[in-house]
Parts: C-alpha cells; structure tokens; sequence
C-alpha cells in the first residue's frame, strides 16, 4: 500500500506467513513463562530444587502437572528453569556473534586489500574447524588456571557466560561473510560514493552508512543462528560441559534422563521435544523474516 512505511510492509509480510506467525506466538509465549519461573513456582507453592525421594517418577497430577524426576522435582518447573538457561544462551549467543561477524565483515569488505586477506582467511580458518570437538575443548578448559578465582569459576551466572562467550566464538563465521559480501555491494552505491565526497571517515560510512543499510540480511541471519546455538548449549550440557546441576538446562535434563529411559521415558521425552519445537520455531521465524525483509519477495 501507498504510504506504508518498510517496516509495517516488512511485518505485514511476516505476520502472513503462517508457519513464522505460529512460531513467534509459541516462542513469546516460552519466553515468557522460562522469565516468570520463579513467580510460577512461588504461585505454586513448589520449590524446583528441592529433592523428595519418596516422590520418585510420579505422573502428571494437579500438584506435579508433568510429574516428578528421579529426585522428586517438579519436571514442568525445572523445564522453565532450563528454558530460560537455553533461550539466554541461543539469544546473547546470536547477539554476539553477530555483533563480532558484523564488525569483521564490514571493515573487511569496506576496507578490502590485505586486511580483508587476511579477515577472510581467518575466517575461513575457523569455518573449517570442527565444531564440536572445538567446542569441547573451549569448555574443557579450567578458568581457574587462566587466573580467575575460584568462587566466580565454580559460580553459576559465570557457567553461564562462559557459555555464551564459547558458543559465539565459533558462530560469527556466518555473519562476517554475509556482511562483508553486502558490504562490497554497498560501498559501490551513490550514497556512499556521496558520504566519501562529502569528506566522511571510513568508520562513519561503515556503521552510520553501510551497516544499518545490511540490517536486515543480518537479521536473518542471526535469528537463524539462534537454534543452532541452543542446539551447542544443549550438546555441551549434554556431555557434562555446560550447565552443571543443579542448575537445570534441557541439556543436562536429557543427560540425567538418559540413563532412566525404559524407567521414565517422559523425562528425555519433554527436554528433548522443547529443545527440537525451540530450534523449528527459530528456523521458520528466520524464513518469514527472509522473505518479509527481501524487497523481490512478491507480496501476497
């Protein structure tokens, strides 16, 4: 329509796009409920942590709507208290990574010469590393001996970080290459050849120029990062390297699970469905603003 701004035209388009609309109502609505855990549990009555071993394996009633754990916790509580730990990792992860894939990108492309060589071999470096057993060691790593005192090391919100710190240092890979092939686009446009003639710094015509003109491909891709890294979050507390106990994460609830699978097969069975439901929804979240951001998409 005549007079719609971009961006209501861009969210018209992904809002008719059922598979993305579907997915962003289910992901606002798990947010919301992994943020309002500890108001949940207080309203309840129930404390997630708390062990009650003649509760064992109890099934879905009006005190445990999920029923109970191995421990006797409250399996629907521990999987909002481990969905707010998954989320909080996918997103900060995909922020940071691309705010570093970002900034790589640009000043490779924008720059170019043996500067952009070397940005893009260094990327190409660590795209051809092994992920996983690259992540393993990263999270193998005792911060102790790198000189962080143990209390914050053996801390939970410092796990946390770390993490996050972890997973963003092997996904900016994506974003840098993107970004720099927009930017090799953009810096032959008018506006930029008017930002040089009007006497502007390289910095400015990158970030005030040829970045926010980059926005929305780099949308995209870091929406779409955010699955594949709760998927990372997920391995490593998995194998016993990311989120420790009795901090839950639906890694590490699958991990404990594991073990009790012809005992309690609901105990790997709801972990294991949010985490695959949480990287489809992020997918197709990815795909609606792919198309809703491409000016060729025809408008239906």
């Amino acid at each position: 329509m005549k007079g719609e701004s971009p961006r209501h035209r861009a969210w018209t388009q992904l809002t008719r796009h059922r598979l993305a609309r579907a997915s962003l109502i289910f992901l606002a609505v798990l947010l919301v409920l992994s943020l309002a855990a500890p108001l949940i549990a207080e309203l309840r009555g129930i404390d997630p942590t708390a062990t009650d071993l003649f509760r064992r394996f109890e099934g879905p009633s009006a005190e445990h709507w999920l029923g109970t754990d191995d421990l006797g916790r409250d399996l629907f509580q521990r999987l909002l208290d481990g969905g707010r730990v998954s989320l909080l990792v996918g997103l900060s992860g995909a922020v940071l990574s691309a705010v570093i894939g970002a900034f790589i990108g640009v000043v490779a492309g924008y720059l170019g010469g043996r500067l952009d060589g070397f940005l893009m071999r260094l990327t190409d470096g660590v795209i051809s590393l092994p992920l996983l057993p690259l992540l393993i060691v990263l999270a193998a790593i005792d911060p102790r001996k790198i000189g962080v005192p143990a209390e914050i090391a053996q801390s939970e919100t410092f796990s946390l970080y770390r993490i996050v710190v972890i997973v963003a240092l092997t996904g900016w890979t994506t974003v840098a290459r993107l970004v720099r092939a927009e930017t090799l686009s953009l810096k032959a446009r008018d506006f930029t050849r008017a930002a040089r003639a009007l006497g502007a710094q390289p910095g400015r015509i990158m970030f005030r120029h040829i970045l926010p003109n980059a926005a929305g491909s780099l949308v995209v891709a870091t929406t779409m990062s955010v699955g594949a890294l709760i998927l990372f979050e997920s391995t490593l507390s998995f194998l016993g390297l990311g989120t420790q106990p009795p901090a839950a994460s639906w890694g590490n609830m699958l991990t404990g699970a594991q073990e009790l699978l012809q005992q309690a097969p609901m105990l790997a069975l709801w972990p294991g469905l949010l985490i695959f439901l949480t990287v489809i929804a992020f997918n197709f979240v990815g795909d609606g603003l792919q198309d809703a951001l491409d000016p060729r998409s025809e408008r239906r």
